[in-house]
């Protein structure tokens, strides 16, 4: 009887010891509830973005032990951007990647990315995108009915057209080109001469087909994964705007996470972030390889050309401050001189 008692009293005694080790797990698997996650986009599921969608969706269910599962809508098949927002904000889908571009009619500040010839190069867009000027803007999404998470890169934006090749500003006159359902875009392409037509992206191919439209301009993943070498024949690489993508969650859906699947969100999101700007800028230097292969004639603005075209829209800027954004785009600058410093 007293062996009994004795074992008795360390199984008690080890199983108490134990115990405190086991709630934590206990308390974290209950709050993680299996959810399905709509995630809608706009290119193809073979696209960058398609990829990266599908590496966010492998991060999610493998911090989660499966629990939260994302499925993903590509090709634009929950709506274009636009539609998809508001999807968000009305709690009808959970979460989407689409250009910042397209929230200007949801909060105008993010018209500043558009404006054109802003950064040098990706490192320079990494630094400000990621540092307190991006999470600025990100975080005045949340009375909006929408959570920005982190920034995905869409790319240096260049032309292409099926009229002739463009090597100076003067050659886009007449040329109908297709621009996003922004302002920002609109003004600074009729200022180089085109006839802009702002479109939403699901409707281009046709209208490129068609000739509704002549060009468009586009990073040259997009231009590849979007087949548009089928009906453009110039590509002319001007780099003209460096286009972010945002990775965006309902607030009415994300408010209702527990803080352990909200870190899990977060944390998925920053890892395909890194991702994908890897992907997408190897991606870059594929496509036009690709491009070329495929028949397209490509050309380079010349240095001095990019001059001219920055003159040129220089009253793009004066008109984005008159409208109410000089203390943000001086921010913006400033932020930039630093990041160059």
């Amino acid at each position: 009887m007293k062996l009994f008692r004795t074992l008795l009293l360390a199984t008690g005694l080890a199983a108490a010891a134990l115990a405190p080790a086991l709630i934590p797990t206990v308390a974290a698997a209950q709050d993680i509830k299996p959810r399905i996650i709509r995630f809608g986009y706009g290119l193809s599921e073979s696209s960058n973005q398609g990829r990266a969608v599908k590496f966010f969706a492998e991060e999610m269910s493998k911090r989660s032990g499966g629990k939260l599962k994302v499925k993903g809508f590509g090709d634009a098949s929950l709506g274009n951007d636009i539609q998809m927002q508001n999807a968000l904000i009305g709690g009808a889908q959970e979460m989407m990647v689409g250009s910042t571009a397209t929230l200007v009619g949801i909060v105008k500040d993010f018209g500043v990315y558009d404006l054109p010839f802003l950064f040098n190069d990706e490192k320079e867009a990494d630094a400000v995108l990621d540092g307190p000027f991006g999470q600025k803007l990100i975080n005045s999404l949340n009375e909006k009915g929408l959570v920005g998470l982190v920034y995905w890169e869409n790319g240096f934006r260049n032309l292409t057209n099926s009229k002739r090749p463009i090597t100076k500003a003067e050659d886009l006159g007449g040329v109908k080109l297709r621009v996003m359902q922004n302002p920002v875009y609109i003004d600074m392409f009729n200022r180089f001469g085109a006839n802009a037509v702002p479109l939403a992206f699901s409707e281009l191919f046709t209208a490129l087909e068609t000739g509704t439209v002549d060009g468009q301009e586009n990073p040259v993943t997009t231009i590849q994964s979007s087949k548009f070498y089928e009906v453009q024949k110039y590509l002319t690489i001007s780099k003209h705007v460096y286009s972010p993508w945002i990775l965006l969650a309902s607030k009415r859906w994300y408010d209702g996470l527990s803080a352990d699947e909200k870190k899990i969100v977060q944390d998925s999101a920053i890892a395909s972030r890194d991702f994908e700007r890897k992907d997408s800028r190897e991606a870059s230097t594929q496509s036009i390889a690709y491009l070329k292969e495929k028949g397209m004639q490509i050309n380079e603005l010349s240095a001095a050309e990019l001059d001219r075209m920055r003159e040129l829209v220089k009253p793009a800027f004066d008109k984005y401050a008159a409208e109410g954004g000089a203390d943000l785009l001086k921010d913006l600058q400033a932020e930039i001189t630093k990041v160059r410093k």
